[in-house]
């Protein structure tokens, strides 16, 4: 990124700047350079986090749903199996479909986890940009 030149920066027509003047100019575009590659890698870096804090509020949501459901529906369905057949398999065969319940809840969970991504992508690529650029600025 290129920075407009700056008034104390001006050197007078027809003269050269000194090596001095130029490496201070490129000394401060790359601490600019580097402070907005900063910046871009912690906003990346929150945005992540913020997708993991959901993944990981569905998981704790999925959790607590899962054993309200467990508990009441469990003593409900239990109940009325127990008219039909023997109490303890009843309870067997409520526990069982509440096991596949469970097994869907956390496979969404996992799959919307698997979409965090940990590393700063853009800034990665855009420091390969800059490396490449540092190695060859006539390219």
């Amino acid at each position: 990124m290129a920075s407009s030149p700056q008034p104390d920066r001006a050197v007078p027509y027809g003269e050269e700047p000194s090596v001095g003047v130029l490496l201070s100019r490129v000394t401060s575009d790359v601490q600019t350079l580097f402070r907005q590659e900063v910046e871009l890698a912690k906003a990346e870096v929150k945005q992540e986090a913020t997708k993991a804090g959901k993944a990981a509020g569905m998981y704790g949501g999925a959790g607590f749903a899962g054993y309200m459901v467990l508990l009441f529906l469990s003593l409900a369905a239990v109940l009325g199996l127990s008219n039909v057949m023997d109490g303890g398999w009843a309870a067997l065969i409520v526990t069982a479909v509440w096991a596949v319940v469970a097994g869907v809840l956390y496979a969404q969970g996992r799959s919307r986890m698997r979409t965090v991504s940990p590393t700063p992508e853009r800034t990665v690529e855009t420091m390969k940009e800059n490396t490449r650029w540092a190695r060859h600025p006539t390219k």
